[in-house]
């Protein structure tokens, strides 16, 4: 039985493209008029007490424990130990926002959400997840990809998961992400498909010119009539080290590309701003055809997901993502870490293009964190085993024909000594 919130809610979405494609989940879900509901009411209102907030307060303020406030004496009470927004806190929001825009020229003039603040870039995928994809709305995605999304598209939405393959002949596979889109449109009627660039595990982001392709791919199955939510996961997005890559979001060009079209982006400081451990993911959507009253209402509907599941994100978190973003120095020093990034990335291209096997191909890589083999064996886990045994290198089997190195995490000087045992050990087996 649906909730009459959840109905008002789906009443307001009622034709739109997220009405299309919302799961039995979707549809559920709603936020409750309760304790969150009346404490914001409270909060503007009750001018004598508040008696709404499970916070322990004094004189108006959260009580913040010495042995907490000593670790982090330039943050108040309300920036470490307070509850944040369910959505998360106006500043941050509104700043990721102001740098999304900054970043992304071609959103200028766009209509797009403001940024729901969530813990982690998984909660993104989960949370959308939740809301678009079930046991008879497949999830989309590259082959080889991130784990994580099988994960959480069959065992916790108990739904079909899809792949195409992402390379073919050393490019990207234009015809087969095509073909699988044009499959998934004709089948369901709709298409659920995730854009992970850079992608992992390859490492690998579209040029500019295959970057218009994948638009217009995504524009065509729109127009002939079939709904389509085209997730990017930009988890890894600037971290780009040769000149064609296409340097914004597939987003912006999503935004407001078709009425068809629900675009929604993952992102956050995770890997960006090498923050790892904030947990701090950020859900941004748009569509050519939604109404301020439709994205309100989208928004309410991931807020029942944040509600009924974690219920906020970490206060400190945010209050330091907001101060480190303001600070002058941040973006100088983001530069010199990417720029050793590029450096690591350089050490492993130089040594890719000095040698060879028969064992082991290089799959395209240019950004991001990471690069991967194909394993023309399917001996993956077997060179996997044996690196870490015989040499104490660690790197992750994807699939039995595919080996992910984190070059993001290996010192530079130590780069020609890991690769050459990694083809060493895969020609001994």
């Amino acid at each position: 039985m649906i909730n009459p919130l959840a109905k008002e809610l789906n009443d307001k979405l009622s034709g739109s493209v997220v009405d299309a494609l919302m799961s039995d989940m979707g549809r559920r879900l709603y936020f409750p008029n309760g304790i969150i509901f009346q404490g914001a009411q409270a909060a503007k209102d009750a001018h004598f007490a508040n008696g709404t907030i499970g916070m322990a307060v004094a004189g108006g303020t959260p009580i913040e424990m010495e042995s907490y406030k000593k670790l982090v004496p330039s943050l108040n009470p309300r920036e470490t130990v307070a509850y944040a927004k369910t959505a998360g806190n106006p500043d941050v929001r509104d700043l990721w926002k102001s740098k999304i825009l900054e970043k992304n020229p071609d959103l200028q003039g766009k209509k797009i959400s403001s940024p729901i603040l969530v813990p982690g870039l998984t909660a993104v995928l989960s949370y959308v997840a939740d809301i678009f994809v079930d046991d008879k709305k497949p999830l989309l995605a590259s082959d080889p990809c991130w784990d994580n999304y099988e994960l959480i598209a069959t065992a916790r939405c108990n739904a079909e998961f899809h792949q195409f393959k992402c390379f073919e002949n050393g490019k990207f596979n234009l015809a087969g992400l095509e073909a699988a889109m044009k499959s998934e449109a004709e089948k369901y009627g709709s298409v659920r498909v995730i854009l992970n660039f850079p992608q992992n595990p390859s490492g690998y982001s579209p040029t500019k010119s295959e970057a218009q392709e994948i638009v217009r791919i995504v524009r065509e199955v729109a127009e002939s009539g079939a709904k389509v939510l085209v997730l990017s996961d930009d988890a890894y997005f600037g971290l780009n080290y040769e000149d064609d890559i296409e340097p914004q979001s597939l987003f912006a060009y999503m935004a407001d590309l078709h009425e068809n079209v629900l675009a929604i982006k993952a992102d956050g400081p995770t890997k960006e701003d090498f923050a790892w451990g904030f947990r701090t993911g950020f859900i941004t959507f748009a569509s050519k055809g939604l109404s301020d009253q439709q994205i309100d209402a989208l928004q309410v509907k991931f807020m029942a997901a944040i509600r009924s599941s974690v219920s906020c994100s970490s206060t400190v978190s945010q209050s330091l993502v907001v101060r480190a973003l303001a600070d002058e120095c941040h973006e100088n020093q983001k530069k010199e870490l990417r720029a050793m990034l590029k450096r690591r990335y350089d050490a492993v291209r130089k040594f890719l293009d000095n040698h060879t096997s028969k064992v082991l191909e290089p799959l395209p890589f240019n950004s991001g964190y990471f690069m991967s083999f194909h394993v023309a064996s399917g001996q993956a886990e077997e060179i996997r085993r044996a690196l870490l045994a015989q040499k104490g290198i660690g790197i992750i089997q994807i699939d039995p024909c595919t080996l992910r190195v984190a070059f993001s995490s290996i010192d530079e000087e130590k780069i020609d000594s890991v690769y050459a045992s990694i083809y060493s050990v895969a020609e001994a087996l």
